[in-house]
């Protein structure tokens, strides 16, 4: 798995997430985790961090961690790629048992927290998204420097999740019940690995005359799920409208690539859409929902895209102060909030001064339903 960045003398002590079983047979197959050794670690224990999705560390204390010597040079050297790209840290020099020798080996501190790791509660949780992000990390190992994909973790996590979440299939009752597994798929690699990922598919998918299609070739922009919420105060009568520079509207050529949009943000791995709705309206705009009106969860693109919409009306006091600039510069974000009538914003769709599809149909949902939240106000 890639060039490791470092040359390891010895053997290497594995623990924790890195050292689960279901991930080893995945990253070094099933003969390479037949070569693992058990050894254990005394004087610490495996913990985590609270929230973390995904990786654990070392804790100085009483007990012992149990893991893996590894010594054959492949397997290392794909481990210590994982362990770069999961910010595990420099190896450090331990003395572990195995056996009831000791044994000079190398091992990464990791991420260690103030909760104990337990292997069965984190692989309910966060197995599967490991399982899935490593799937991704080996499609681009070759490369991508280690280094290099660690700034881009928590979009590969992300990914991830998203394709864990679209497992969830809904109803097929006027559509096609076809799976995916019907689907022959004959190749399938990565055209661009950079913040933003892209495939290359050849495949062949059932008709609906029976047959199978001729092989076709298809690219798709593989995207993070996003949640976007439209503020609006049924008191007032009155919602905010975020505005920002959007590449797509420019890429496209449009004269004025500033665009009125409601709140929007990628979901991080493990959130819900809900939860992303309400952290995006304090980044973006300083609000805090009373409460979320789920109104679609839809593809916006589906032809290339994997993207996939949450779309909520999120009910709120809207002051006048609410007006202003927000965003994340961390995330290079300038935005800038307008709070309007509902009128008004009715007549920006008429206009075609809305011109962003979740906004028209944020806006077309509450026309219908204005009513009720007015009268439930």
């Amino acid at each position: 798995m890639g060039v490791a960045p470092l040359v390891l003398n010895g053997p290497l002590f594995i623990y924790g997430p890195l050292g689960w079983t279901p991930l080893l047979q995945k990253v070094l197959g099933q003969d390479g985790l037949d070569r693992l050794r058990i050894a254990h670690l005394g004087g610490f224990a495996v913990t985590a961090r609270e929230g973390a999705a995904v990786m654990a560390g070392l804790s100085a204390g009483a007990g012992q961690a149990e893991g893996w010597l590894v010594s054959d040079p492949d397997a290392v050297e794909r481990l210590c790629y994982l362990a770069e790209v999961f910010a595990m840290g420099p190896p450090v020099p331990v003395v572990v048992d195995h056996a009831g020798a000791q044994v000079d080996a190398l091992t990464f501190p990791g991420q260690p927290g103030d909760t104990p790791w337990h292997q069965g509660g984190w692989a309910k949780l966060s197995g599967d998204l490991l399982l899935v992000a490593a799937d991704e990390i080996a499609e681009v190992c070759t490369d991508v420097p280690a280094a290099e994909l660690a700034g881009r973790l928590q979009m590969v996590l992300s990914r991830a999740s998203a394709r864990l979440a679209a497992r969830a299939a809904v109803p097929a009752d006027l559509r096609s019940a076809t799976t995916a597994g019907e689907v022959e798929e004959i190749a399938c690699s990565v055209t661009h690995a950079g913040y933003f990922l892209s495939r290359e598919y050849t495949l062949r998918h059932p008709r609906f005359d029976g047959t199978m299609s001729a092989p076709v070739r298809r690219e798709i922009f593989v995207a993070t799920d996003a949640a976007l919420v439209l503020p609006y105060d049924p008191v007032r009568d009155r919602l905010l409208l975020v505005e920002q520079f959007r590449m797509g509207a420019y890429g496209r050529g449009d004269p004025r690539p500033w665009m009125l949009e409601p709140v929007a943000g990628r979901m991080d791995a493990g959130e819900t859409p809900e939860q992303t709705a309400r952290r995006e309206c304090l980044e973006e705009a300083g609000l805090d929902l009373q409460n979320l009106e789920p109104i679609s969860s839809h593809y916006c693109t589906p032809g290339y895209s994997t993207e996939m919409f949450h779309l909520f009306l999120g009910v709120c006091d809207l002051p006048d102060e609410a007006v202003g600039q927000g965003g994340l510069p961390s995330e290079h974000e300038d935005i800038r909030t307008h709070v309007i009538g509902f009128e008004r914003a009715m007549a920006l769709v008429d206009s075609g001064e809305a011109n962003n599809g979740p906004l028209i149909l944020s806006l077309l949902w509450l026309e219908r339903e204005r009513a009720r939240l007015r009268a439930s106000a």
